[in-house]
């Protein structure tokens, strides 16, 4: 018998509390992070993906984001083999994929993505298609091969957002994950780094927030009140792990709020290590800052899961990272509302029903090559 006191019961508990976005609930505190994975050849979810996201939602997760899933602007990607989110193939596919997750227990959103600077002329899905950003500029700063966004690209981009959300919800998905992290476009115009616009798009944090708000409402003016719209975003990008939106908690009130105010019902802050302490003089992470600063509620991620030593912890046998406690006690006191967690799920689709379950025993530490031979 478990004693009651014991990390195994108290993680079942607390992490098996159901949470409220918007208009949905999700039956539990654990979601899966979005992560890209080019199974979709010309951009179609296949009975495969249907697979993967079905097995994890059958064993415990109980908010499933997508992989990222471009939208329909010929600028979005740069992979003829990531899902799309436009296109009549393409949303046939993902409307079984949220068919068999639904049928699994769970509730699912697509990760709406434009990847912007990033983008290399001349890939696919349409090669012709130039990379687009505020400025012009890549995450180092130099001049890429694309341009700087007219007004008129802007208004196309975010009819593309909002005409995929309203496609998620005709097709049967439970929210939106708007992504705005890492780097990507809606990042390079939040970042003061990549955004030297001088219009109402550049400046200071408010109006660099100002074209990722209009993406935002536009979503809230084609889908359902109650329809969840999530807005993922990060400090970090990949290319500039040390790179930051805001320095100080006004500054990032002055980034969150007016996207709180255009319609975002939670936020996805997406660090490298949940653990890590966003501002000096607080332990709040990044996510337990977006709480506190906006009142919505917050997704954590960051390195969940990921080794030995955060297992052992579950059994009691020592501290990993500060511990299974410190996690449990954030979420017990509501710094933040769910977990997200990437790379433990995708070597093991059973992870949150082990969790969930008290199976600490079957966890295994992260293993990359393992991770590789479970892509299903």
């Amino acid at each position: 018998m478990t004693d009651a006191a014991s990390p195994v019961s108290r993680a079942a508990e607390i992490l098996s509390r159901p949470v409220a976005l918007n208009g949905l609930k999700v039956p539990n505190r654990i979601a899966m992070a979005p992560m890209t994975r080019m199974f979709s050849p010309n951009g179609v979810p296949g009975e495969d993906v249907r697979s993967y996201y079905s097995r994890r939602a059958a064993a415990g997760v109980g908010l499933i984001v997508t992989e990222g899933t471009y939208v329909g602007h010929e600028s979005a990607g740069e992979s003829d083999r990531v899902p799309r989110f436009h296109g009549e193939e393409q949303l046939a596919g993902w409307a079984k994929v949220a068919e068999d997750v639904h049928a699994a227990g769970g509730t699912i959103v697509p990760q709406l993505w434009h990847i912007g600077m990033v983008r290399q002329q001349g890939k696919p899905p349409f090669a012709e298609a130039p990379a687009v950003g505020p400025s012009g500029l890549r995450i180092d700063g130099t001049e890429g091969t694309g341009k700087a966004m007219t007004q008129g690209d802007l208004d196309d981009v975010i009819g593309a957002f909002a005409q995929a959300a309203k496609d998620a919800e005709r097709i049967g998905f439970d929210g939106v994950e708007v992504h705005g992290a890492h780097g990507y476009l809606l990042d390079q115009f939040l970042w003061a780094g990549t955004n030297r616009r001088t219009d109402g798009y550049g400046g200071d944090p408010v109006a660099r927030t100002q074209f990722a708000a209009e993406i935002v409402a536009a979503i809230r003016e084609n889908v359902s009140p109650e329809f969840p719209v999530i807005f993922r975003y990060s400090q970090w990008k990949q290319e500039a792990y040390d790179a930051r939106l805001a320095e100080t908690p006004d500054e990032l009130e002055a980034i969150l709020n007016p996207l709180a105010a255009a319609g975002v019902d939670a936020f996805h802050a997406s660090t490298r290590r949940y653990w890590s302490p966003e501002f000096d003089g607080s332990d709040l992470n990044l996510a337990g800052w977006t709480k506190k600063l906006t009142g919505k509620p917050t997704i954590t991620v960051g390195s969940v899961g990921l080794d030995g030593d955060f297992i052992r912890a579950f059994m009691g046998e020592g501290s990993a990272v500060k511990g299974i406690d410190d996690l449990l006690d954030r979420l017990e006191r509501d710094e933040f509302d769910m977990v997200a967690i990437g790379r433990a799920l995708l070597q093991d689709p059973e992870w949150a029903a082990k969790v969930l379950e008290g199976r600490f025993d079957q966890l295994k530490p992260y293993d990359a090559a393992a991770a590789l031979k479970t892509l299903s």
